[in-house]
């Protein structure tokens, strides 16, 4: 091994801490490059989910470089004074984090209060675990999945990640200060960091959950794996004493290495779901250690990839990251909760929500992180009294004072007007609605099955509905038959045919919320609904029935309302059921959110490429039908579900008619 090797062989790099001088500390400006990937993955997955499935991944980006950076920053201070200065350090993470934050979840609960009162539930809950940095435990039972994106979104949820840094930050000096003291040595401390990684990974993998991913994706054991690394190497590449210069030959192969790892996390930035198996048994394990080698080969200042990573966008972005991630969400909820058509134009409401979160940050930046950063905090009482004495405003001081008085008032009016348990139980009308046909529908599923079971012994005695004239199909209709071709606008042919199918129809809300009109048209329907229902969860629920003998010919998915749909999840959808069934899958009207498109593209092409799968038009019959849906627009009401069930019985009975010769 050559000389210039030893600048990136990690133990010779340690040995030579003790025979050289320190350097004065550097600003890897690649850093701001990589926190730019890592806030442009996060705001590209919430706004547009579909076009970056992978895009919350920034999370354990943002993780490592935090872990890499706060423990060399102790680690310099180690050695330069033989001590940690714990109050110090604290004083300085306060500075840099707390304004902002504070301002964050006083203008949320403003506005809340003022305009959005139905998120004042467990809103003083929400903001003292966030100003204490326990917000994510606080999530694990009160929060909803970060991946449920349809329902009651909190412009908090984002939050979580602050808290384990905020937790990290409290507890790391006086780990670092015991690990120096008692192991001393860094290699088996950076060999006891990766082994405290792997656990941390292994509890995710033992602890999750496919029904709640909220312990393992919200705790600070199952996710602490990140900081960890981060930290680790900290410990084993510290950044002051990594040579300036590299033989060819050693640059060329760090620059491949930071590049594969590179171009690696952006290929999963778009292939790795959130709702996929193995993200949580290593998948995010392997993004996070190609995340610490990219940091690694950036913090190396012979490397080119810290050039690569730096620019003036980069470090505009990367510098305001925090306040990027800070706002955004508020920003999101509260502007999607207001426009009604993000669905028809999800591009240019994304631009504008992207502009808006620029302006929140940088006035933040501008008027509270960077002066407060900066502030001497022990003149403040000193401040306080000169100020009482002769108060002085200029434009921007007294704009600023009079903004956090009303801030402040508004808080403490939310604070007290916050829900009771016993309204918060309260339901809403959709809510009641429902709660009562998940009830109904059990009962109904019941009787479902014991008619699909006698219809299967009584096959052959089934009339060809479809082959009758008008005359004759009315003339076989019941009371009960005549009064639902009526009311659904239904062909008595149509009527009699779905008197003999039956269907098996899994689905999210919406399908819950139309369930008593599809099972009184169809009565050999068993409804398998839930609210918040996922594509993912779709194929569990299937080899279930197909096990129990329950998955009928016919099944009808009525899945989109809450998430994207991709390729591979439409396959697995698919091929889940199987090629014996016919499938008829209805497309979502979701126009408050920006996946809407996508899911009914997805859909669509589905169709095509199976011959077995069956689109059911939805979102074309009620395009621009404002008066068939509930105040969410989402929804059908009394009006909607029937519009909604005939499109399905007629789409069934257009499918199963038998084909002339």
């Amino acid at each position: 091994m050559n000389e210039n090797l030893q600048g990136v062989n990690m133990s010779r790099t340690m040995s030579r801490m003790n025979r050289h001088r320190m350097r004065p500390r550097r600003y890897i400006t690649g850093f701001d490059g990589i926190r730019t990937l890592a806030v442009l993955g996060v705001i590209i997955y919430h706004l547009m989910p579909a076009s970056l499935q992978g895009g919350y991944l920034g999370v354990p980006i943002f993780f490592v470089v935090s872990g890499y950076l706060i423990t060399d920053i102790l680690l310099q201070e180690w050695e330069g004074h033989g001590a940690i200065r714990l109050w110090n350090f604290y004083g300085r993470r306060l500075r840099r984090l707390y304004p902002a934050l504070v301002t964050m979840l006083l203008g949320t609960t403003t506005y809340i209060t003022l305009f959005q009162r139905s998120l004042l539930t467990n809103i003083r809950a929400t903001v003292v675990t966030n100003l204490l940095y326990v917000y994510n435990w606080f999530e694990i039972g009160h929060g909803q999945s970060y991946f449920d994106r349809f329902n009651g979104e909190s412009p908090f949820t984002h939050l979580w990640s602050l808290s384990i840094e905020g937790q990290y930050y409290l507890f790391w000096p006086l780990v670092v200060i015991g690990l120096m003291l008692i192991l001393k040595d860094r290699h088996r401390i950076f060999l006891l960091m990766m082994l405290a990684a792997v656990i941390s990974a292994v509890a995710m993998a033992l602890l999750y959950d496919p029904a709640n991913t909220n312990r393992v994706y919200y705790g600070t054991d199952t996710r602490m794996f990140a900081i960890l690394i981060g930290s680790g190497l900290a410990f084993a590449w510290p950044s002051r004493h990594l040579p300036d210069t590299l033989a060819p030959v050693n640059r060329l192969t760090l620059d491949l290495i930071g590049g594969g790892s590179l171009i690696g996390l952006v290929w999963m930035f778009f292939k790795m779901s959130g709702e996929s198996s193995f993200t949580y048994h290593g998948g995010m394990f392997l993004f996070t250690l190609l995340s610490g080698v990219l940091v690694a080969t950036v913090a190396h200042p012979a490397s080119h990839m810290n050039r690569l990573l730096t620019n003036p966008v980069f470090t505009y972005i990367g510098q305001r990251s925090y306040g990027i991630y800070l706002y955004q969400f508020p920003v999101m909820i509260f502007y999607e909760s207001r426009v009604q058509n993000i669905g028809d134009h999800p591009l240019l409401n994304s631009v504008i929500e992207v502009a808006l979160i620029m302006v929140f940050t940088e006035l933040s930046y501008r008027f509270i992180e960077n002066p407060m950063r900066h502030y001497n905090y022990s003149q403040v009482f000193s401040d306080l009294r000169t100020f009482m004495r002769a108060p002085k405003f200029n434009k921007v001081t007294g704009t600023i004072a009079g903004l956090a008085a009303v801030l402040f008032v508004v808080t403490a009016v939310g604070f007290v007007q916050q829900p009771s348990k016993a309204s918060t139980a309260q339901k809403t009308g959709l809510q009641k609605t429902l709660t009562k046909n998940s009830k109904s529908v059990k009962k109904q599923n019941a009787a479902a099955l014991k008619r699909q079971k006698a219809a299967a012994k009584a096959s052959s005695k089934q009339v060809a509905a479809e082959k009758l004239k008008t005359k004759q199909a009315l003339a076989k209709l019941n009371t009960k038959q005549k009064a639902v071709a009526k009311s659904y606008n239904l062909k008595p042919q149509v009527v009699l045919a779905m008197g003999q199918t039956n269907l098996t129809a899994i689905g999210d809300s919406v399908l819950l919320d139309v369930s008593n009109d599809l099972q009184r048209v169809i009565p050999g329907t068993v409804i398998q609904g839930k609210v918040g229902r996922q594509v993912t969860d779709v194929p569990v629920i299937i080899s279930s029935l197909k096990a129990q003998g329950q998955l009928s010919t016919n099944v009808l998915v009525n899945i989109g309302t809450n998430g994207t749909i991709t390729d591979a999840q439409a396959d697995q959808v698919v091929h889940a059921i199987g090629p014996g069934h016919q499938i008829f899958w209805v497309t979502a009207h979701v126009p408050t959110r920006s996946w809407q498109n996508q899911v009914n593209t997805q859909i669509n092409k589905t169709a095509k490429k199976y011959s077995n799968v069956h689109v059911v038009d939805w979102y074309r019959m009620a395009l621009k039908q404002g008066n068939w849906f509930g105040d969410d627009n989402v929804h059908p009401n009394t009006t909607g579900n029937k519009h909604l069930t005939a499109l399905i019985a007629n789409r069934i009975a257009t499918v199963n008619a038998p084909k002339s010769k």
